[in-house]
């Protein structure tokens, strides 16, 4: 019987500013779809830190302001992507006016610019 060693290497990575952003952006928006499903930052090659870091806000204060919402309690299953401001909500609800309302909170967040409500409800409920 054969016992592989483990080596570990370690090394340093000079990058550019630009390409640290979208490092950072990348991080960013991994670490929120982990999280809660794709967040912000969808098209992290063409976004700039700025827009990056100001999707990833709206998108975190939408999340917030729909939990806080007793209409949108669960078993409602809502998802919230932010690309340029504009917000993306997906998922399944229980009611038309759960949907109106998620669409309705979305839209009152600073910098969003639109709202696409891609909500649906949920007949086996």
């Amino acid at each position: 019987m054969r016992l592989i060693e483990r080596s570990r290497v370690d090394f340093k990575v000079r990058l550019s500013p630009r390409a640290a952003a979208a490092c950072l952006c990348l991080a960013a928006s991994l670490a929120a779809s982990l999280s809660a499903g794709l967040s912000g930052c969808a098209a992290v090659g063409q976004c700039g830190l700025r827009a990056c870091t100001a999707d990833t806000t709206i998108t975190a204060q939408v999340r917030a302001l729909l939990a806080q919402s007793p209409a949108l309690d669960a078993p409602n299953s809502i998802s919230v992507q932010t690309d340029h401001g504009v917000v993306y909500l997906r998922g399944l609800v229980s009611t038309p006016y759960q949907i109106a309302e998620a669409g309705s909170i979305a839209a009152r967040v600073s910098g969003v610019s639109r709202v696409q409500n891609l909500l649906s409800i949920d007949n086996s409920r």
